[in-house]
């Protein structure tokens, strides 16, 4: 009895257009977009850049331009998103107790707010030094 309870519950939190559905859909469409961002970001910083070469100006002259900022920006914001959603998922399955389920999901969106500020704020208003 308990198990039909469950699998109800399990297909009306999954209905299309719930947030539910919506946050599976993005986990599945981050997951590959991530996958092609992060290889990419790893073959220029590791395969085709040598790693005795990026250094301080190598990074000066990679956010010179507006796609290198972009591209930084999304796989941060994207990777970011990803895991935030992730461990939301995890303490909706784990944490039982609504007062702990509040400071739980608190802390993460409090945390994913500030990561999320100080990493764009990095990304957008780097100067290069002369």
């Amino acid at each position: 009895m308990a198990f039909t309870s469950i699998a109800a519950k399990s297909d009306s939190a999954r209905s299309v257009g719930s947030f539910e559905a919506l946050s599976w859909l993005f986990m599945r469409a981050s997951a590959v977009l991530l996958l092609v961002l992060v290889l990419g970001h790893f073959v220029i910083m590791h395969v085709v850049t040598g790693v005795d070469q990026v250094n301080y100006s190598f990074v000066a002259a990679r956010f010179a331009t507006p796609f290198w900022r972009s591209y930084d920006l999304l796989t941060l914001l994207l990777g970011l998103a990803h895991g935030l959603n992730g461990t939301r998922i995890v303490i909706d399955d784990y944490v039982h107790s609504r007062r702990w389920r509040v400071f739980w999901m608190s802390g993460l969106y409090g945390v994913g707010l500030f990561l999320t500020i100080v990493g764009s704020l990095v990304i957008l208003t780097f100067q290069p030094q002369a």
